[in-house]
């Protein structure tokens, strides 16, 4: 979700050590930004954050990445990793768009997509972050055996979704229209997840392996 602008937004994240500046230039070198070589886990559209601190934190063998665009949301994750010792943690301020120009083939371990902009209305289906162009991009960076997990709470998503991830070739697995019914073992709520879980709303899941011809 996009917040009001914030005064300062822009500037606090460019001085932020917790953000990677010039992030192109760092293509086919992501292992050593780091401090540790571990495989990289990416969440596109990481909103405020949560998700990816409380991953970093039960999962240290991990190196993870937040993406979002918003310079007033990303101020708000920002607030939250001043206050956590993380050494496998990281944000980028970019429009996912551009990720094959920030990322060699391979680079990236899996991708989280939680609960992305539904983009309701159909002339706007090109914007979804399961759109396909977007799936074409995420295959471009993703390792051989790579794959998306995606999580939403609204089912025409999910439903285009599918279509999108089926249409291009990917690998469906764990698909289900009520997550809770069946954990998935090995993530965490978001904070989106945990406030419709408490009004009783299903979250739909699925997890997309990579096609094998890109």
């Amino acid at each position: 979700m996009r917040l009001r602008n914030i005064t300062g937004a822009k500037q606090a994240i460019t001085d932020s050590p917790f953000v990677v500046q010039e992030p192109m230039d760092k293509k086919g070198k992501w292992e050593k930004v780091f401090p540790a070589k571990r495989p990289i886990h990416m969440e596109v559209g990481m909103g405020k954050g949560r998700f990816l601190m409380d991953m970093a934190r039960l999962y240290p063998a991990k190196n993870y990445l937040g993406v979002e665009m918003y310079d007033s949301v990303l101020l708000r994750a920002l607030q939250k990793r001043q206050e956590e010792e993380l050494d496998n943690l990281l944000f980028l301020c970019v429009d996912a768009r551009h990720l094959p120009d920030i990322f060699e083939k391979g680079e990236i371990d899996r991708i989280y997509l939680n609960f992305s902009d539904p983009w309701p209305k159909a002339r706007h289906a090109k914007r979804r972050l399961t759109y396909r162009d977007f799936l074409k991009r995420y295959a471009l960076i993703l390792k051989k055996d790579g794959e998306i997990r995606f999580k939403t709470d609204n089912k025409d998503l999910f439903d285009f979704s599918i279509e999108e991830f089926t249409e291009v070739g990917w690998k469906l697995s764990d698909v289900t229209y009520d997550l809770h019914q069946a954990p998935a073992p090995g993530d965490v709520e978001t904070e989106y997840e945990e406030k419709f879980s408490r009004k009783g709303n299903p979250v739909c899941r699925l997890v997309a392996r990579r096609p094998k011809s890109n």
